[in-house]
């Protein structure tokens, strides 16, 4: 089990707050895909009781993040790449959305945005990577003044952070998203809502492809180890 589970104290919430802190730790890797989840297990590391980490992880088997395994306790779900090329699929289709009531408005989406995405590229912190990607994208889903479009791409953010995080360690491309993110910052605040959605929708399918991509031969060097 990893050691990066941090105690915390009981609230109100509790259950939301270890689901954050499972979530927090399969997204990034800490729980790899196949990894037996015990329940008290985590409780313990967590501080815990039981009953709070069993509705976590009734939640998780929800969402799709963990399975049942055969026995006792669950396996944190495989990466399936089909799911995830799905997955961008829709969110290309919501960014372009985003992107043309946006640029409607022409809204200047913030420079220091992409100021701090292209820092976090330089660096090795896979977490600051994909927070600087997500203000990005939600900065964009802010300004189209529509709150559905947040709350649906919301759905499918985790999964996407999964991949993320098992390829921007490996990726050679991370400056070059943040020039595409320039490029539909600046046709938003033009108000070009044509190029804007077209830009966006091209990142977000490149994206996806790519992605996909690193994650089958990832996944492929892994299962020659095994």
């Amino acid at each position: 089990m990893p050691s990066q589970l941090i105690k915390i104290e009981s609230a109100p919430d509790l259950v939301e707050r270890v689901y954050a802190s499972l979530l927090d730790a399969i997204s990034d890797g800490s729980m790899a895909p196949g990894v037996r989840v015990m329940q008290e297990d985590i409780a313990e590391q967590l501080a815990v009781s039981r009953q709070p980490v069993l509705q976590a992880l009734r939640l998780l088997k929800k969402d799709g993040f963990v399975l049942d395994a055969p026995g006792r306790g669950v396996l944190v779900a495989p990466l399936d790449v089909n799911w995830l090329v799905h997955i961008y699929q829709v969110r290309s289709t919501l960014d372009g959305l985003a992107a043309r009531l946006a640029a409607r408005t022409r809204c200047q989406i913030d420079a220091q945005l992409i100021s701090r995405g292209r820092t976090a590229a330089r660096g090795t912190n896979i977490k600051t990577m994909m927070a600087a990607d997500a203000a990005f994208h939600a900065a964009i889903y802010a300004a189209s003044g529509n709150p559905l479009i947040a709350q649906s791409a919301q759905l499918h953010w985790q999964h996407i952070r999964r991949a993320m995080g098992a390829v921007l360690q490996v990726s050679t491309m991370r400056e070059s998203v943040w020039d595409e993110h320039a490029a539909i910052a600046q046709a938003i605040g033009e108000g070009n809502e044509n190029l804007a959605e077209t830009l966006i929708r091209e990142h977000g399918e490149d994206a996806g492809h790519n992605i996909a991509k690193q994650l089958t031969n990832a996944l492929s060097i892994l299962n020659q180890k095994i």
